[in-house]
């Protein structure tokens, strides 16, 4: 799916970079969440659990809050600190990639193509794109849903 990766993202504490940048030498694959919304909170922990179960594989994982850099250090709390986190609060990013409901995930791969994109919760359209990375970089499969992970949900919608 083509879209515009010369869009910039903003890392908490760091300078901007474009999309096409973090996907030159690694697959990117990012949770969108709005910290101002409830539903986004119901997944924290276990899109937390599936990056970080990523992040050792050969792909950047990077949470996309569509917040400044205050609120998603309040919203993400420690997870802040074990996931490059991407701040997106004119949702620029979340429009440049399609995104329709939050919380989301997205996977572009070196080749700068949108391969797979989630609107909202669900397991049955999360899990074809992580199980897609994991055989594409030859990784574990991150399993979910377990015991305690939130049942499917539509989400809020992305742009505001």
């Amino acid at each position: 799916m083509a879209f515009n990766t010369d869009v910039e993202l903003h890392p908490i504490g760091g300078n901007p970079v474009s999309l096409a940048d973090q996907t030159q030498l690694f697959h990117f694959v990012a949770v969108a969440i709005d910290p101002y919304e409830i539903e986004s909170s119901w997944i924290l922990e276990t899109a937390s659990r599936i990056l970080f179960e990523l992040r050792e594989a050969d792909c950047r994982v990077a949470w996309l809050v569509t917040a400044d850099e205050d609120d998603a250090r309040t919203f993400l709390g420690p997870h802040v600190e074990n996931v490059l986190t991407f701040c997106d609060p004119d949702r620029e990013v979340v429009k440049a990639l399609g995104l329709e409901q939050i919380p989301a995930l997205v996977h572009v791969s070196t080749s700068q193509e949108l391969v797979g994109r989630a609107n909202g919760w669900s397991p049955e359209t999360w899990k074809p794109i992580t199980n897609h990375l994991a055989e594409v970089l030859a990784w574990n499969r991150p399993e979910y849903p377990k015991p305690g992970d939130p049942p499917a949900f539509a989400g809020s919608p992305a742009l505001g």
